[in-house]
């Protein structure tokens, strides 16, 4: 497993920059957002980062993104252990994500397929879910006790 120091709140125009080179969405993204984004190396240009909108019990994960440079080296899998661990701290207990890319990577990390119709309203109000995303977008979650 790879290792990793991680900070909280990326600079905003670094978070962007990473997330459409990767493209991810990025036109929602606030300062106050970026509060609950991890990220790795330098905050004006990071390696890596990941993304949590928390809404007490149930949080959207958002924004995986590693840079070219370092694709294949673990970094993707330890940003998510870092985002989950985070997320749990927080009391969440459902943590939801869309892809159009990664749904083998997330099921493979213990995340199942989810309905939209049983979705939280909380995580169906964010702009990623009913605005961001495509509707052909895959709904996984991942839930703790």
């Amino acid at each position: 497993m790879t290792v990793i120091n991680t900070a909280r709140s990326p600079a905003l125009h670094a978070a962007v920059a990473l997330l459409d080179a990767a493209g991810l969405p990025s036109s929602d993204l606030t300062e106050p957002l970026l509060e609950h984004f991890l990220f790795c190396g330098p905050r004006d240009d990071p390696t890596g980062l990941v993304g949590l909108e928390l809404h007490d019990r149930v949080a959207l994960l958002r924004s995986l993104a590693v840079a070219p440079n370092a694709q294949g080296s673990g970094l993707g899998s330890a940003l998510l252990e870092q985002a989950e661990g985070y997320a749990y701290a927080q009391g969440v207990r459902s943590l939801y994500l869309l892809t159009t890319t990664a749904e083998r990577f997330f099921m493979g990390r213990g995340y199942r397929p989810a309905s939209r119709e049983s979705c939280p309203a909380a995580i169906r109000s964010t702009s990623e879910f009913s605005s961001l995303c495509p509707a052909s977008s895959a709904l996984l979650v991942k839930t703790w006790p």
